[in-house]
């Protein structure tokens, strides 16, 4: 069994299509507003990464896990949302550790390194 301590931070990834896009815009809005500690990533328009379409990422630490996740389950407005931890273990934090709101997605986890470098 692994400790919750060893968990860094969160990652929410928030998937959108050209139709969905502009809900994608409001729950941004409304997730800035809310939670200005949590750090808004850039909006990425094309599959990137392990990620199949496009998304924006929501960075946030364990302080806010227990306001931010509640309200992304209830006001993701059908949007598909990947919510993962940050344990310096990537592929493990994506494929194991990871908390799907919406469809799951398939990820290729093929460039996901098992740890972080120092």
């Amino acid at each position: 069994m692994s400790e919750t301590t060893l968990i860094h931070a969160w990652h929410a990834h928030v998937y959108y299509t050209p139709a969905t896009k502009p809900t994608a815009i409001r729950l941004r809005e409304w997730v800035g507003a809310r939670f200005p500690a949590a750090l808004l990533g850039r909006w990425h328009d094309a599959a990137v990464g392990p990620h199949p379409t496009s998304m924006y990422q929501i960075a946030f630490s364990t302080d806010l896990f227990s306001a931010l996740a509640p309200f992304l389950a209830i006001n993701r407005m059908g949007l598909t949302v990947l919510l993962h931890p940050e344990t310096g273990r990537p592929k493990d934090d994506h494929l194991h550790n990871a908390l799907w709101m919406g469809a799951v997605l398939p990820l290729d986890t093929s460039m996901l390194p098992e740890t972080e470098r120092p």
